[in-house]
């Protein structure tokens, strides 16, 4: 599976996936910070990568409204706030153990949670 990490998400996580062999790429890396949330589904979805976010509310109204315009989804992982975002090496080792147990990744406009 391929993420795309979301603005409100350290550039140190992606960093960290890698050196674990995942591909991940975050918004700071690509320069697409201070953009809407659409554009950030939208930018993950046309490289065909899971949107990993702390922007539940967000990201939840906008996969309905993806599927209801019949748009292309690559799915979304939240990451719970019981995960502080400033523990980059736990969200990292939660992520691994994460794309460990879910190897066929997450299906079009599905909503998944990391367990924190």
């Amino acid at each position: 599976m391929k993420y795309y990490l979301d603005e409100d998400i350290s550039p140190k996580i992606s960093e960290i996936l890698r050196r674990h062999h995942i591909d991940a790429i975050s918004a700071h890396e690509i320069g697409l910070i201070q953009t809407t949330d659409r554009e950030q589904l939208e930018r993950a979805t046309s490289e065909g990568r899971c949107l990993v976010t702390l922007n539940r509310n967000d990201f939840i109204r906008l996969t309905v409204q993806f599927f209801n315009e019949h748009r292309p989804h690559s799915g979304v992982l939240i990451i719970p706030h019981t995960l502080p975002g400033d523990k980059f090496a736990l969200i990292s080792k939660t992520i691994v153990k994460y794309d460990l147990k879910h190897s066929e990744g997450i299906k079009s406009y599905g909503i998944d949670f990391l367990s924190g």
